[in-house]
């Protein structure tokens, strides 16, 4: 089987690939769960529901909405309190 030798240069040159790779992953994350507030398309998506169930949910105030300009924007983070609030956790004893 034939060895290869590793040098320094060779693992200071895969250091600095590896760090330009996650800090590349590391900004296209912050990037996309950065938004502040989401349109109704984003969050139907987002929560995989209907036109009908996001109605549902802004009639009944489960989900706080503004409107501006006839376009209806969620927060994100109120999005994640609504979900957060409504976790079930069973207790199988």
């Amino acid at each position: 089987m034939p060895t290869s030798i590793i040098t320094t240069d060779d693992l200071r040159e895969f250091k600095l690939e590896l760090l330009d790779d996650i800090k590349e992953l590391l900004t296209h994350h912050t990037n996309s769960s950065l938004k502040k507030y989401l349109k109704s398309a984003e969050v139907m998506e987002l929560l995989k529901i209907s036109p009908g169930t996001l109605l549902n949910l802004r009639v009944n105030g489960t989900l706080p909405y503004t409107k501006i300009g006839g376009i209806i924007y969620f927060a994100a983070e109120e999005i994640q309190k609504v979900m957060s609030e409504n976790q079930i956790h069973h207790n199988y004893e």
